[in-house]
């Protein structure tokens, strides 16, 4: 089969790779119905995360199971099924108490951007939906291994509450989605943090009641100055650069939280100046497994619509040009049909 693959900074081909088996009795092999390429995936293919070896790209991924392993149990071939970017057994103590993505026996799936993929623990790993969906739900269910997953997580992490004010750092596909998953968990108002005119538009369609275009120290005046000089209750900090990271610290209100998923890169933290912030911080990978049965159910019943931060579909064999839409940001997220 081809697939994507990573040489070095932006260098992404689609050639051949192997083609995945059955290699352990906890496998499944899913033939993909829809893949994407992640703000995640920019750092390495910008060469900020260096690659010393030519390296098979893509960790979002649904589709139809082909074929399963001796040993499992609850997934059977031809049921749609979604899964997270790690394989966990789901059922260790981390994954017991709701991290999955710290699994004791976790393993990255990183190989998705393919016709194909293999899903190690696909007990523990792959939840599938009611039935086979029809193709128009397939961007919205795609959105749920990763950036809608990850920007629950940040609500969740951000303690989110209703009636409470909300501040979002970054308006990428993660940032967008934690904006629609604020205002699911009942948010008052909900401050997005965008220069960009299509995404602050999107922004108000999840739900955002303010745009704060200003950045940095005016950001946080901004956010100061519509919360009463206070502070967001909530801050999701969703780009992972020391900028962002200060930015939603400081825009937080004494005894609020930040959620951070965005993936640090150079992020480092003054002690002393957090431990005067009275700010609670709590981040990481999301645990989308955990999520994911209450987030099928509310696109299986059209409460929510992640897909449309998909605004630009492209056939699988054209991944280096999503990849390039993205890199200019000509595109919030690319979606790819093998």
């Amino acid at each position: 089969m081809r697939g994507a693959v990573l040489y070095g900074p932006r260098d992404l081909r689609f050639e051949e790779r192997e083609t995945p088996i059955i290699s352990k009795p906890t496998d499944a092999v899913v033939r993909i119905s829809a893949t994407c390429v992640c703000g995640s995936d920019l750092w390495p293919y910008r060469g900020i995360n260096p690659i010393t070896q030519p390296t098979p790209m893509g960790h979002e991924y649904c589709g139809i199971v082909e074929e399963v392993g001796s040993e499992v149990r609850s997934i059977r071939p031809g049921q749609f099924v979604i899964g997270s970017f790690f394989a966990s057994d789901n059922t260790c103590p981390n994954c017991q108490i709701g991290y999955q993505s710290s699994c004791q026996e976790k393993q990255f799936i990183g190989d998705a951007q393919a016709p194909l993929v293999r899903v190690p623990l696909a007990d523990g790993t792959l939840v599938a939906t009611p039935a086979v969906p029809k193709d128009a739900l397939v961007p919205s269910l795609l959105a749920l291994s990763d950036v809608m997953g990850t920007g629950w997580f940040a609500a969740h992490a951000a303690a989110v509450k209703p009636g409470k004010t909300v501040a979002v750092v970054g308006d990428g596909a993660v940032g967008l989605l934690g904006v629609l998953s604020a205002r699911q968990m009942g948010a008052k108002r909900i401050l997005a943090m965008s220069r960009h005119e299509a995404r602050q538009k999107l922004a108000r369609e999840f739900g955002a009641t303010d745009i704060v275009a200003a950045r940095g120290d005016e950001g946080v005046a901004r956010i100061k100055e519509l919360t009463d000089g206070i502070g967001a209750d909530s801050v999701l900090e969703c780009v992972g650069t020391p900028e962002a990271m200060l930015q939603a610290i400081r825009a937080t209100r004494a005894g609020g939280s930040v959620g951070y998923v965005g993936v640090p890169h150079g992020v480092t933290l003054d002690g002393q100046a957090l431990f005067y912030a009275h700010v609670h911080l709590h981040g990481g990978p999301a645990p989308v497994r955990r999520f994911l049965p209450e987030l099928i159910e509310l696109v299986w019943k059209g409460k929510i619509n992640p897909g449309k931060v998909f605004d630009l579909t492209l056939p699988l064999e054209q991944v280096a040009e999503g990849y390039r839409a993205m890199d200019e940001r000509r595109a919030i997220k690319t979606l790819l049909r093998p």
